[in-house]
Formats: structure tokens, C-alpha cells, sequence
């Protein structure tokens, strides 16, 4: 079964704005004096997948929101893109979420969207664990890939989002991580209207051992 490590990196604003960090260069780069978010070319946010089994990321860049579509859609693209490829005849998937925020343990849109486009698009069998509170850190995303992103890009202003891709891109690691990063351009809107007459309708199985927290969905009949 491959296992895949996810979660939203911090949202970086794509502009002339200095970032923490030290880097090697002959003259520092002169950057805005402040951060404000009307100087911004845009908003990013990136979502992180990490395949524990291969010591790969891939990175989806949105310029949207942080919501369950879109963590959801993240995912689903990796699948078609480099799952299916890298692990054929695979009908299970493992996913390794943090509690909170698009891939949150309360969210039904998350649930939902898992149904709909993971399970039934995919025909895969999705196993979901959510980390607990005070636990994200031990999320592998989070010190196996992100850490290393910040590392790469640290010192560098991500004046575009091909710089910001392009970083993402060049991180490796001695264990041999790769990273792939695509850019997202689509609309996610908040407030997606789940209710609990459709989660009931889902073919979600709960665990024995934190069942709100550990669950397994799989595709309609």
C-alpha cells in the first residue's frame, strides 16, 4: 500500500519581500521595505505530498484558498500524475493528515471530496489517519519535505512563481529526496455545502481505535 504524507505549507506572498534566512551571494538583493499584500503579485499556497515509500514530494502551488477541494483535487492530481505510474494495480491508498485545516479530521467537505474524487474517480480504497493535536510535527511532510524547502529557499525573495517553483523543484536531499511542483491556477471557494445526509451517504468505515480520527472510505457500488 503507498503512503502518502500531506499537508499546506505556510501561504508565501510572491513579490520583492525579504525572507528569513541566509544565503551566499556577492551583493544583497534590495527588497520592499514591507510586506504588504497589496504589493503582491499574488498569493500562494502550497500543498505538500510526500510518498513515504520513495523519499519523493510533490508540490502543488495554488493561488486560491486553503480548502478541502483543494487539498482533495492536490491529491487526486499526484495520483494521475505519478501514482499510478509508480505503484500499478494499486487499489489502497494510506493518506497521513494533520487534524486541522483543509484535510481536517471535523471537515466534511474533506470527507466528501475524498469520496467522490479519490475513491470513486480512482477506484481506490483511501485509509485516512489524522495526527492529534500537538502531533503534527511528527507529520513526515513537515521535517522530510517542508523543512527542506524553507532550507533551500531560505535568504532568496520569491519575486515570481516561476522562482518559487523553480526552488521547490531544485531541493534534494543526502537520503536522495526529489521534489516535482506544478502550479494550480484553479478557483476553490470557501464555505463548499457538505451536509451530514451526505457524509452519512459516503462508504466510510470508522476505525476501532479513534474512529473520528482513523477511517477508511471506498468507492461506490
Amino acid at each position: 500500500m503507498p503512503i502518502i504524507s500531506v499537508d499546506t505549507k505556510k501561504k508565501e506572498l510572491i513579490g520583492n519581500f525579504r525572507r528569513p534566512g541566509k544565503t551566499w551571494c556577492k551583493k544583497p538583493p534590495e527588497v520592499n521595505e514591507h510586506d504588504y499584500s497589496s504589493q503582491a503579485e499574488c498569493l500562494a499556497v502550497p500543498f505538500g505530498i510526500y510518498d513515504v515509500m520513495r523519499n519523493a514530494g510533490y508540490v502543488v502551488v495554488g493561488l486560491s484558498h486553503n480548502t478541502s477541494e483543494f487539498a482533495v483535487s492536490s491529491i487526486s492530481r499526484w495520483w494521475q500524475d505519478e501514482g499510478q505510474e509508480v505503484y500499478p494495480g494499486v487499489a489502497e491508498l494510506m493518506i497521513l493528515a494533520d487534524g486541522g485545516g483543509g484535510n481536517g479530521y471535523r471537515s466534511k467537505a474533506w470527507r466528501w471530496n475524498l469520496q467522490e474524487k479519490i475513491c470513486n474517480r480512482c477506484r481506490l480504497t483511501v485509509t485516512v489517519c489524522h495526527y492529534p493535536p500537538g502531533c503534527s510535527k511528527w507529520n513526515p511532510v513537515e521535517h522530510r519535505l517542508f523543512s527542506q524547502i524553507s532550507n533551500n529557499w531560505a535568504g532568496v525573495p520569491l519575486r515570481s512563481l516561476a522562482i518559487m517553483l523553480g526552488y521547490i523543484r531544485g531541493t534534494t536531499t543526502t537520503t536522495g529526496l526529489s521534489v516535482k511542483a506544478v502550479l494550480d491556477e484553479g478557483i476553490y471557494p470557501r464555505g463548499q455545502k457538505v451536509t451530514w445526509k451526505d457524509v452519512d451517504a459516503l462508504d466510510l468505515t470508522p476505525h476501532e481505535v479513534c474512529p473520528g480520527w482513523n477511517y477508511t472510505i471506498r468507492p461506490s457500488k
